[in-house]
């Protein structure tokens, strides 16, 4: 049994069996998740089950799927995939090993050499970004993964403001 109102983590997520949960946050829940048609490991982050039924939500995260899979850049976690399972909208990323630069930060201080890296990397996603019209609104430590290589990729464009994009505003003003 379960509390009223806990979530549970599915078995599957369309063709993605679900492993672990690895991260949580108020509009989205990731999973670490095997790909069985290539045998790899995935991210797959779904919308909270409390928000399947507002489509302000769901166009939100259409929005981040349709934004992060235009933005092919070495320092910018790739999409792999998205769909629907259900009513449960998912998009399936790169797995990352390293978690995240929190995590790291956590474990103690970086040597200039490390951070002038980070930096050099971070601002040419983010300048490729702007490049093509997205300003991602949420750079913190926890937004930046970690790969198994050490190199760091941008991830998590879902309150992105898309420049002069003539699709309905989605984010309000003085809304929390």
């Amino acid at each position: 049994d379960t509390p009223t109102g806990a979530i549970v983590t599915p078995q599957t997520i369309g063709r993605y069996r679900i492993v672990r949960e690895i991260g949580r946050g108020g509009m989205a829940i990731v999973y670490e998740a095997r790909d069985p048609n290539v045998d790899r490991a995935v991210a797959v982050k779904v919308l909270p089950p409390t928000f399947n039924h507002d489509l302000t939500f769901r166009l939100r995260f259409e929005r981040e799927a349709k934004t992060i899979a235009a933005l092919e850049h070495r320092a910018i976690v790739p999409i792999y995939d998205y769909g629907e399972d259900g009513l449960q909208p998912f998009i399936v990323m790169r797995y990352m090993e390293g978690g995240s630069l929190a995590d790291r930060l956590r474990r103690g201080p970086l040597a200039f050499a490390e951070i002038k890296r980070i930096l050099d990397r971070v601002a040419a996603g983010i300048d490729f970004a702007h490049g093509r019209g997205v300003i991602h609104r949420d750079l913190k430590p926890a937004n930046a993964l970690i790969d198994s290589d050490g190199n760091l990729f941008l991830t998590d464009f879902g309150i992105a403001k898309l420049l002069e994009s003539a699709s309905p505003r989605l984010t309000q003003t003085d809304a929390i």
